[in-house]
């Protein structure tokens, strides 16, 4: 998953979107050597070693990879790891998070 992920990252980079890893990896160290090794360059948080971390058990992860596509507003909209299904979703989804931020950057003035 991580190489459609770096495309991803690099597709997307003018977009209002972002990746946020959650890792299961036995150590901290694992997850920031796994990070060096695959050139991942997003946020990637450590969450104990397993499925059962405060992150997986909040968001329902019950194996890895999960991948959840959550909106501008924070809302889950797709829970699949299908890379057309995920790619499908993010177009869906990127003219709502493009008018919220520029409605945003409108009231910023």
């Amino acid at each position: 998953m991580y190489p459609y992920e770096r495309s991803l990252v690099k597709e997307l980079a003018d977009e209002p979107f972002v990746i946020l890893g959650v890792n299961s990896d036995d150590t901290a160290k694992r997850l920031r050597d796994t990070m060096a090794k695959e050139s991942i360059t997003w946020p990637s948080f450590f969450d104990g070693g397993g499925t059962d971390g405060p992150i997986a058990t909040s968001w329902g992860v019950r194996g890895w990879p999960t991948v959840l596509l959550i909106d501008h507003e924070g809302v889950i909209r797709l829970r699949d790891r299908d890379e057309n299904l995920l790619k499908a979703g993010i177009k869906k989804l990127l003219p709502a998070a493009r008018e919220a931020r520029a409605a945003a950057a409108g009231s910023e003035r």
